[in-house]
């Protein structure tokens, strides 16, 4: 079992940074591939970024691309996500989360566990 605590989320202007990040419980961290995902109001949650378990392998989401980072120390058993440039339509619920086995995935339903979420919201 695998807990998820997201931090970091809050109110920006737009142009400006925010650094997520997601602190995980349990010994074997450094073998799940992790992803973050978010949900604006009223839509489907998609996926934003991910990375796998060595922390040499990173995916993102056309929309992000260039703009956002992910990255992970497993000494710290935590997974960050650098949002730089940010803009109105970056606003959402960012949740992580924890893929046991397999490489990682932009596909939800691949993911073992989930956080319960930070909440970014990035003024105009």
């Amino acid at each position: 079992q695998v807990q998820l605590v997201e931090s970091g989320g809050g109110l920006v202007q737009a142009g400006g940074s925010l650094r997520l990040s997601c602190a995980a419980s349990g010994r074997t961290f450094n073998t799940y591939a992790m992803g973050w995902f978010r949900q604006a109001p009223g839509k489907e949650r998609e996926f934003v970024s991910n990375i796998n378990w060595p922390g040499n392998s990173m995916n993102y989401a056309d929309s992000v691309k260039g703009r956002f980072t992910i990255s992970r120390d497993n000494a710290k058993n935590t997974v960050y996500l650098q949002m730089n440039s940010l803009k109105p339509e970056d606003t959402a619920v960012y949740y992580c989360a924890a893929r046991q086995w397999g490489a990682a995935s932009n596909q939800r339903i691949e993911y073992d566990y989930w956080g319960q979420g930070t909440r970014v919201t990035v003024s105009s």
